[in-house]
Parts: structure tokens; sequence; C-alpha cells
């Protein structure tokens, strides 16, 4: 979130650090990791710096991967936010999402946040000026999507979002800030919207999720309270490891009351499955489509679940995480329901 694990003490300024550290990540991709992982390297599929594609109020960048499978209209469109001190790329291919896009032909929108916004990287989840509708780094993320839906000639109606950490706080966001563009969400490690207005806070609600008894509906009109919506709200997956030492757990709990409460559904009345040993895994919602779904992994620490050969075939990464589980599979099986694929 807002401090990520250390590094040393760069010799270079941080963004030519951040830069060399892309060139040499893309220099690996098109080389040798071509030969090693030949479903993640650069054919079937085109990557894309987009300069232009809105006010950018937020600052941030924005890169595309676009695979063959996705050259035709109306495919769908997924956003994927990096957490801090992650690259944008690096995150889509350790997390197993360029290979899913390749898979399913969707294309995948991944936006970048400056260090000149935040030393680390962090998205501004936190911040009431980047958070709020219509402004800062959440309109940014809108702009995007909409650049992304008319330069691609994505389907409107199938339009996700997921991010890990920071990133998985800003996605719940955007969801709340602009219900109308998105289908479906997820996220990884994340907090609940409007936990937090400030760094302090954030970092208080990063070591201690609270306020305890706060009731499901208290949590909703954290975003009812700032938006005026009528509409349908997307669905979302939620994610986080019970031994998460950098987000307190209990903040997927809050975010699970949040939607719930946002959906009008009961939290008792939650259908409970155990797909592995040591995880578990909450719905809320009738049908194939349930509307939230909560997933608790015993004893992962602050990252992004992926399966275990997964994790052992593609580039390391400090955030992602080898499990019994994969979470980037179980999330677009989830979207499913909302016309992913």
């Amino acid at each position: 979130m807002l401090s990520s694990g250390f590094l040393p003490a760069p010799v270079l300024p941080r963004h030519q650090l951040a830069r060399l550290r892309r060139r040499l990540w893309r220099g690996w991709h098109a080389g040798i990791g071509r030969f090693l992982m030949p479903w993640d390297g650069n054919d079937g599929g085109e990557w894309q710096d987009v300069a232009e594609f809105g006010s950018n109020p937020g600052r941030l960048a924005m890169r595309v991967f676009r695979p063959e499978r996705a050259r035709r209209p109306g495919a769908a469109l997924v956003m994927l936010l990096h957490g801090c001190r992650q690259d944008a790329e690096e995150f889509a291919v350790s997390g197993g999402f360029v290979e899913a896009a390749r898979r399913h032909g969707f294309v995948l929108v991944l936006p970048e946040q400056a260090a000149a916004n935040h030393h680390a990287r962090c998205f501004s989840w936190y911040s009431v000026a980047d958070t709020r509708r219509g402004r800062g780094e959440v309109l940014s993320l809108r702009q995007m999507t909409q650049a992304a839906l008319r330069q691609f000639r994505c389907d409107p109606d199938r339009v996700f979002v997921a991010g890990l950490s920071a990133g998985g706080a800003m996605a719940a966001v955007l969801l709340a800030a602009y219900p109308e563009t998105f289908a479906a969400g997820a996220v990884i490690a994340g907090l609940p919207v409007g936990c937090a207005g400030n760094a302090g806070e954030a970092l208080l609600r990063m070591h201690d999720a609270g306020p305890a008894m706060m009731s499901p509906a208290d949590w909703a009109a954290r975003i009812t309270g700032q938006l005026d919506h009528k509409g349908r709200w997307p669905r979302l997956s939620i994610w986080h490891g019970d031994a998460d030492r950098v987000v307190d757990p209990g903040n997927g709990e809050n975010l699970a009351r949040q939607w719930a409460a946002l959906h009008g559904i009961d939290l008792a009345s939650a259908a409970i499955e155990h797909p592995a040993p040591g995880i578990s895994r909450r719905r809320w919602g009738h049908g194939r489509a349930p509307a939230v779904e909560a997933w608790r992994i015993a004893g992962l620490d602050h990252g992004f679940p992926v399966d275990e050969e997964a994790a052992r075939r593609r580039p390391a990464s400090q955030w992602v995480m080898g499990t019994p589980v994969d979470a980037t599979e179980a999330i677009l099986g989830f979207w499913h329901g909302s016309g992913l694929s």
C-alpha cells in the first residue's frame, strides 16, 4: 500500500531507476524469456503506450496489451492496477493476466502510477482529491477506460477492473465512483472505500481495519453518500490472506460488508465453500452469478495468489505468491457470470 517492502538506496534518481528496471525487464522478456515462456512473449499480441487519453488530472501513464484474439470489435476490456513498488507490465505477466488475455481474447489496460505522485508509486486510494468522481486519479482511470473502448472497439458492457494492495483499494474506489462503467471487479489485499481520507488514516487502517462495530449499511453509506446512483452495482470478488502483515485482513471483511450492503444482501445468507485445505470462499447472491464473493487463504502474506506451478514457470515477483488456488483463473471465472467470455 503506502509502503510494501524495502528497496536498497538507489544510486540513480527514482524515475531513472524505474525506467532502467523496465528496460531490463522488457529486454529479458524479448530475449531468453520468450524461450522459457513462449505463451507470455510478444508474439500473438501488441504492446502499446497510449500518451493521449484525456485531460489526465491524476498524471498517470497508460499501457495496453492487445492480443490477436482481441483484434475484432466487441472484445472485453480488463484494467489491472498494480501495487506499490510494482511495474504494471511485470505484474500483469507474473500474475497471469497477459496469458489470460491471449487465451480469452480481452484487451488489457495497465495504468501505472508515477514516482512524482507518490515515492513508492502507490495509487492514491485514500486521497479525497483522487477518489471522488470527476477528480484526480480516478478520473484518469475512467478516461483510460473510455479511450480504450473507443480505440479498440471493445464491448462497453464487458468492462472489468482488478487490483492488488493499493491497486486493489483503488479498484474498489473506481467501481464505487463509476458503477455504470464496470460489470464486475476484484480486490486483492485491499481496503473498503472511504475507510481513510488521508495518508495518516490510511496507515492506521492498514494496521487495524476497524471500526469493528460499524454496520454494513454504514459502510455502504461511505459510497452512496458521495454518489446518487440508482442503477445496478458491479459484482465483486474479494481476496485476502489471513497472514497479511501489510494490510489487516479485517479490511477484506469490511469490504465484503460494504459491497453486500450495496447489493441489498444479508451477510448471514452467505454460501460457504472450501475448495482446498485452508481456503474458504463465501458467496452472496443467488444463481450462477453471485453478487459478491470473499476468499480467505490461510498462511498467505501480502500478495497476489497464483497456482504454484504457474508461479514456478513465470518470472519471479515479490508480490505474486504460489498457493493451491489461482486467483486469476478464479476471478475470470467469477467475471464469466458478467459476460467476460
